[in-house]
């Protein structure tokens, strides 16, 4: 078993670079807000947050192929694999791109599916639509950065994470200025801002893939990217998270398409406070990709006995992180708000509904923790479940609710509650993956297999 000081340098190690790392992406989000919701007109805004409904769809059904790629690699270098782990990023890498090429070709079609299944005012629609046809175009590089991210994740190389985040989203906070403030392109501009992005992240990525190993080792192990068992094990893995990733967005799609039949007002106000759930979720899931790193290596290497310590360790600290978003914003909501937006209707509301932060991001930051930790045991089955379970039982009903009786508050308690059934759901399941205490186990080294 590993010492308790080597344990939690590697833990906070591997969780202050992911979190730096993450924190990028919302804050890019937040600029997009920020120089939109200064615009004059607020359907541009208001067009972006519908239209980022179908792109969620999009992309975070996709989000498979992080996932997955992340615990598989981990295992992989937890049995000092280097094969395998060069194996499982090549093999997600070509669905990635398939996948992206699919998207790309298929553009049109999601957009008049998407957008008919969507209520909004026609001028918010078409805002959307703008925003929508100038991100789609980034497809085939968004879904090839998952893994490449993932990949970096497994092998316990948060900096490389880290570097490619500031190459991404500083760009698209570059962008966003030239295009949306300085060109007046608006909801467009916000698009292409993104797209350009990725593009550029990816071709970051590839440099750093090419200072690490040789590009010949591809064409010798073209055999065994094709083997049956392996595939058939990645697909059944991938599945069972696309179902759960599906559940996922489903819930804060409907969501989202619920506040639009509340109103415009509403519809932006709770698109603001998203986006500072988004902050804290990726915040926090900076220590959920250090605790999947580590669960995936324990699992590889058979020393389970360390995962106790993981899941308090990460879960205190999810929890301290969460509720301390939570309560900052409802110390001073107009004064962070008014950084967002200065629409004053929108700002009022904001300081109506703040208080759901609280639940929400408590008991949203245990059960973002503990996707981390099932997904590096590849436990896409637990996953799955937890996630329909949650998005029937828990938010159902009450978002129905909210619908029937038309009150903001109802939808934002469906939300609380379908963090709550997550964190139930998932919590059951963590003593069946913990082994007794062995005292055989070898303590944690080195945390990457480099020999390419």
């Amino acid at each position: 078993m590993s010492r308790p000081a080597s344990f939690l340098n590697q833990f906070f190690r591997l969780a202050i670079a992911n979190i730096l790392s993450n924190l990028m992406v919302p804050l890019a989000g937040l600029m997009d807000v920020a120089f939109l919701g200064h615009l004059e007109e607020l359907h541009h805004l208001a067009g972006v947050a519908l239209a980022t409904v179908l792109v969620n769809y999009i992309y975070w059904t996709f989000c498979f192929l992080r996932m997955g790629t992340t615990g598989t690699t981990a295992q992989a270098v937890g049995r000092n694999d280097p094969e395998a782990v060069l194996l499982i990023g090549l093999r997600h890498g070509a669905i990635a791109l398939g996948l992206g090429l699919l998207v790309v070709l298929l553009q049109h079609p999601l957009q008049i599916l998407g957008f008919s299944l969507l209520s909004a005012e026609p001028e918010v629609e078409a805002a959307g639509q703008s925003y929508y046809n100038a991100l789609i175009w980034g497809a085939p590089a968004t879904l090839l950065n998952y893994v490449l991210i993932g990949w970096f994740l497994g092998r316990g190389q948060s900096g490389k994470v880290l570097l490619l985040s500031l190459v991404g989203n500083g760009t698209k906070v570059l962008l966003d200025y030239l295009l949306v403030v300085l060109w007046n392109w608006q909801s467009v501009g916000a698009g292409v801002a993104t797209a350009s992005s990725q593009y550029l992240m990816l071709l970051t990525g590839l440099l750093l893939l090419s200072r690490e190993f040789h590009w010949q080792r591809i064409w010798q192990l073209r055999q065994k990217l094709c083997d049956r068992q392996a595939l058939k094990a990645c697909f059944m893995l991938n599945s069972e998270i696309l179902v759960r990733s599906f559940a996922m967005v489903s819930t804060f799609g409907l969501f989202t398409n619920l506040s639009s039949t509340l109103g415009t007002t509403t519809l932006t106000t709770n698109a603001v406070l998203l986006q500072v759930v988004t902050l804290a979720a990726y915040f926090i899931d900076g220590l959920a990709y250090a605790t999947e790193s580590l669960a995936g290596i324990f699992q590889g290497r058979g020393t389970t006995t360390n995962l106790a310590t993981l899941v308090k360790v990460a879960g205190a600290t999810s929890l301290s992180l969460g509720l301390g978003f939570a309560i900052g914003f409802n110390l001073a909501p107009s004064t962070l708000f008014q950084m967002l937006t200065s629409h004053g209707s929108i700002v009022e509301q904001l300081s109506q509904y703040v208080v759901w932060l609280l639940p929400v991001l408590g008991f949203g930051s245990i059960a973002y923790m503990l996707d981390g930790y099932f997904l590096g045991l590849t436990e896409g089955r637990i996953l799955r479940n937890a996630a329909i379970t949650a998005a029937i039982c828990g938010f159902s009903p009450l978002a129905i609710a909210a619908w029937y009786f038309q009150n903001n508050h109802l939808l934002w308690s469906a939300m609380a509650l379908f963090m709550l059934f997550r964190v139930v759901a998932l919590g059951l399941k963590v003593p069946q993956t913990i082994k007794p205490l062995d005292t055989k186990t070898p303590p944690l080294q080195g945390l990457e297999a480099t020999q390419y």
